[in-house]
């Protein structure tokens, strides 16, 4: 018997969960590449300040990923649940990438560990960043791993059901689904991008603050380029995705582009009301929406008309995709700007209203990231395994998922200025100044 009050209250507790963790999670993802990077740099060019920049990013690095671990057995907890009927069946089909998700992070954190305790510990500083190289490659696989059960519930296979039985169960064919391949490569980059311009905001804010260190300019530098050639990779790779849903999951595009009849020459809608249906005040650029799904301006692209009314998304999803593209080409025109204003000389990105925009832009880039999850799975609706299992098919009959939100919410709370405080006193009371002063005075003793 379905609980439709505990059916909405797991969702909204769900939501939460991962709205809350994934903001850890990117920054767990995406900081050991910068870190690797920054090392590399400094150690290349003989440059103290981007070997700090990896010493320091790596230490507020451990806060994050201590949260990140603890939202992240949360939500293994919540799964088993929240969700006990998904998990049955998941629990067959996809266990695979659960196990070598947890082994991925093992693998990370025994080399952060390493990595942090033996700074200084090497005279050939190259071995030290070594060490880099599997917390990296860690951080990655968990995120590959995660994001591959994900795209098993759009697109389920490797297996046949009979008789409401599970059998001839393939998890390599599960696991290679048709979404992991885009899912995957916009999960990391989008994660590779967000922290880059998360540090960037870091850096310009402590620029506008008054300090005008070369260590917060080069920082800069290095973030906005990185960020730009992540955010290039992340449209390019979403375009890609237009072209999977297309094929695949047509009523999810269809529901964040507000296509609702099958047309050759789609537009692309941006913005814009529902009126009964129809769609008003919205900026329309011509033939954009088939060239987005098939590469060709004048493709025929599936509409919601072919599929029953109990079937679509919400249609608020289309806000969704709207938010998560804007930001993403302003993020992509702001770090151009940027880099192009560098090499042309114009002082103008050292105002304080430019600096304003790029300490903006880090917050914007975890709006992004939010906006780019809520499409994925409110954009699954009504199916929590698509075309197999239904949302409300999955979920538990507790009464007291109410009060699970409460407590949990509760917890991501503290969590949440817990971290925040640590690293603001972290990196207040050492500043970059200070750090510099005591190791050139541990040199020269």
């Amino acid at each position: 018997m379905i609980n439709d009050s505990a059916v909405f209250w797991s969702r909204i507790l769900t939501e939460v969960t991962l709205s809350f963790h994934i903001i850890y999670a990117t920054i767990g993802v995406g900081v050991p590449i910068l870190i690797m990077i920054a090392q590399w740099i400094g150690i290349k060019n003989n440059d103290e300040h981007y070997i700090l920049m990896a010493r320091r990013w790596a230490r507020g690095f451990v806060i994050t990923v201590a949260v990140g671990v603890v939202t992240g057995t949360v939500i293994g907890l919540q799964l088993s649940l929240l969700w006990p009927n998904f998990m049955q069946v998941a629990g067959q089909l996809i266990a695979l990438p659960l196990f070598m998700e947890t082994f991925a992070f093992f693998f990370e954190a025994i080399f952060l560990g390493i990595y942090l305790y033996t700074w200084d510990r090497f005279e050939n500083q190259k071995k030290h960043m070594l060490l880099l190289i599997p917390v990296a490659i860690g951080a990655s696989m968990s995120a590959v791993f995660i994001t591959v059960l994900n795209a098993f519930m759009n697109a389920p296979q490797g297996f046949d059901i009979v008789d409401g039985q599970l059998i001839n169960i393939q998890p390599l064919v599960a696991m290679f689904n048709p979404a992991m391949p885009t899912k995957v490569a916009h999960v990391l980059l989008t994660a590779y991008m967000t922290c880059a311009f998360l540090l960037a905001s870091a850096a310009a804010y402590r620029l506008l603050r008054g300090s005008n260190h070369e260590y917060h300019k080069k920082s800069l530098y290095l973030l906005m380029k990185l960020g730009f050639i992540f955010a290039v990779a992340t449209a390019i790779v979403g375009d890609f995705s237009g072209k999977y849903l297309a094929e695949y999951q047509p009523e999810k595009l269809a529901a964040a582009e507000w296509h609702f009849e099958t047309t050759p020459n789609a537009p692309l809608v941006l913005l814009g009301v529902l009126d009964d249906g129809e769609v008003k005040y919205a900026l329309k650029i011509p033939y954009a929406l088939s060239i987005l799904a098939h590469n060709n301006p004048t493709a025929e692209v599936i509409g919601l008309d072919q599929f029953p009314v109990d079937e679509h998304p919400p249609y608020y999803i289309h806000y969704l995709f709207d938010g998560m593209v804007m930001i993403g080409m302003f993020m992509v025109a702001l770090s151009l700007i940027y880099l192009l204003a560098l090499w042309r000389g114009w002082t103008f990105i050292q105002t304080k209203w430019f600096r304003w925009i790029v300490v903006a832009g880090g917050p914007l880039s975890v709006l992004a990231i939010e906006f780019g999850w809520w499409l994925a799975e409110v954009g699954r609706q009504p199916w929590l395994l698509r075309g197999i299992m239904r949302t409300e098919q999955g979920a538990t009959t507790s009464e007291y998922v109410d009060l699970m939100l409460i407590l949990f919410s509760l917890l991501y709370f503290i969590l949440a200025i817990g971290s925040i405080l640590a690293l603001q006193r972290m990196f207040k009371n050492n500043p970059i100044e200070n750090e510099i002063a005591k190791r050139k005075e541990r040199d020269f003793v």
